[in-house]
């Protein structure tokens, strides 16, 4: 179902139904998108409905929920055209997240560094791509402190550091809108599927279709799922992988990883990231657990 699901949404799905660990969440579909653009790039009040029902029952399956500082959900939202224009589209992950869930996550998993680095990059995505406020304008920012402190890289920062880069986060979006961060879950959640839907009509996108002739009127189906968290320490991480070899099709798993991060820290380029194979020296059990889903795809 990729002309309704997008590539990305209909690829979810059908390892879900196979039975492999896929964090679970919801498609919105192409069709919502055309909707969208023909209601003059607004949400219909059926669509929202339909997205808090779903949001529920993302809830209940994960045992966590929106808003709540006992068991706090965060979620990733991604694009996912039904045809693959790589970098082209719009994501935002660790959405959810404001100042009371950020000391709930801190409070709850021990780990301070992680509950700020996570609100750090939430709010560097949305009030790039929500608020339309510059990269480059937050990782001058960030680069300040990494330069400060000489660690080289955000990875190197404390949870210290992390916290003071948020406060500075917070002012930017401030000075730059005349208003604060939104701080209600629904309201980043609506706004955030909102944005990435306008992705479909950015210069960057129009180009590239126009360029590999791909249609105007496909449109985009957005992701939203549960946020797995890679930044957690030592002990998770993220990567991006092929069940063989894209160069010349050799049945060997291919790809990089990097400990300690989220995904984009691994296609950013801001840090290097270690070959696949080096997890089953690091991460013995999870890569085994790995090789295994991969025989199930092949």
């Amino acid at each position: 179902m990729r002309a309704l699901l997008g590539g990305k949404g209909a690829d979810l799905a059908e390892m879900t139904k196979i039975g492999l660990p896929v964090p679970f969440g919801f498609t919105v579909t192409t069709e919502a998108c055309r909707d969208y653009y023909r209601q003059g790039r607004k949400l219909s009040d059926e669509i929202v409905i339909d997205i808090e029902n779903k949001l529920h029952e993302l809830e209940a399956v994960t045992g966590k929920r929106f808003g709540d500082q006992s068991a706090p959900l965060l979620v990733s939202v991604r694009s996912g055209a039904p045809v693959s224009m790589p970098g082209m589209m719009d994501s935002i992950l660790d959405l959810g997240m404001n100042d009371r869930i950020a000391r709930a996550l801190a409070e709850l998993t021990g780990n301070r560094r992680f509950a700020f680095d996570s609100y750090r990059r939430f709010i560097e995505m949305y009030g790039n791509v929500v608020l339309n406020i510059p990269e480059a304008d937050f990782r001058e920012i960030l680069s300040a402190v990494v330069g400060v402190k000489g660690c080289g890289t955000e990875a190197g920062l404390e949870a210290g550091d992390l916290e003071a880069i948020v406060s500075e986060y917070k002012e930017l979006i401030l000075a730059e809108t005349g208003k604060p961060l939104p701080d209600d879950p629904q309201d980043q959640l609506i706004g955030a599927i909102e944005s990435v839907l306008d992705s479909w009509t950015s210069d960057r996108a129009v180009l590239y279709r126009k360029i590999n002739n791909i249609s105007d009127d496909l449109g985009t189906a957005v992701n939203v799922q549960a946020m797995v968290y890679g930044n957690m320490g030592d002990r998770s991480g993220s990567g991006v992988a092929f069940s063989r070899s894209p160069v010349n099709g050799d049945k060997n798993i291919y790809g990089e990883f990097l400990l300690n991060s989220q995904g984009q820290d691994v296609v950013s380029g801001s840090r290097t990231p270690e070959r696949i194979t080096e997890m089953a020296e690091q991460l013995p059990d999870a890569y085994k657990s790995f090789v295994k889903i991969c025989e199930v795809l092949e």
